[in-house]
């Protein structure tokens, strides 16, 4: 058993680990296989057999600035401290996104905020109904992804973009100024949007955490239906063990 760097031109080699067309591997098969390479350094977890079995990923995103994603997939636990640890030499803190089923392999091995656990909801194309609300203007996002929005001559009063899009999904957000909810405007931003993506052939994705009624009411009421995929979203630091000091003579 080995963990060593994954080399730019080998990412293609981790597709077999995946189901790009399911989605509770969406996300990681956009960093794994189309996040540029410039940002994306990639870990792997070799068999006693050199079979590729598992991998880490440490993303550059703009999401923030200073801490990087991060996310994996492992067969055993004994693959997630090597992993982990090669990754990251000293402590550093991490946006962790991972699957819930892997949440006890690897929460043992951080010091970690309490994890938000997200439900992934999937667009299905037929039951999504058109909204039309002449507020709603399309913007530019700085990467070039669509985004739509609703604005006064005061401030933004609700936004739809992409997190990230790869060759086959498109996993989207919803913001809403509080003083303006329940009026629609979030439903009209994310109705323009996912049209938009569906012409451009993408798969749409929402995540959205358990708790958060509003926005799970806004999902289903455009026709995003429950995966039952389900992950945690954390920030935290490795715990890395210490250096062993090396013996000397007394």
């Amino acid at each position: 058993m080995s963990v060593e760097p994954l080399l730019p031109g080998e990412r293609e080699s981790l597709r077999t680990l995946l189901e790009i067309h399911r989605p509770g591997d969406a996300m990681v098969s956009y960093y794994a296989l189309e996040h540029p390479a410039s940002k994306t350094k990639i870990w792997v977890y070799r068999s006693p057999e050199g079979r590729k079995d598992g991998f880490l990923i440490r993303a550059q995103t703009g999401q923030d600035l200073f801490r990087p994603l991060v996310t994996l997939r492992i067969p055993e636990p004994a693959s997630a401290a090597g992993l982990l640890q090669a990754a990251f030499p000293s402590p550093a803190p991490a946006i962790f996104s991972i699957p819930e089923s892997l949440g006890l392999w690897v929460l043992p091995l951080l010091t970690a905020e309490p994890p938000t656990r997200v439900l992934l909801y999937r667009l299905n194309p037929a039951r999504l109904e058109p909204v039309v609300n002449i507020l709603v203007s399309r913007a530019s996002s700085p990467d070039g992804l669509p985004r739509y929005e609703i604005r006064n001559e005061e401030r933004l009063l609700a936004a739809a973009g992409v997190n990230w899009q790869s060759s086959v999904w498109a996993e989207i957000f919803v913001q809403t100024d509080p003083a303006v909810r329940e009026r629609g405007y979030g439903k009209s931003v994310c109705a323009a949007l996912c049209r938009d993506l569906l012409k451009r052939k993408k798969d749409i994705l929402y995540s959205l955490e358990e708790d958060n009624l509003s926005s799970l009411r806004l999902a289903q009421g455009l026709g995003f239906e429950d995966t039952g995929e389900r992950e945690i979203n954390f920030t935290g630091s490795v715990l890395v063990p210490p250096p062993v000091e090396s013996g000397g003579a007394a």
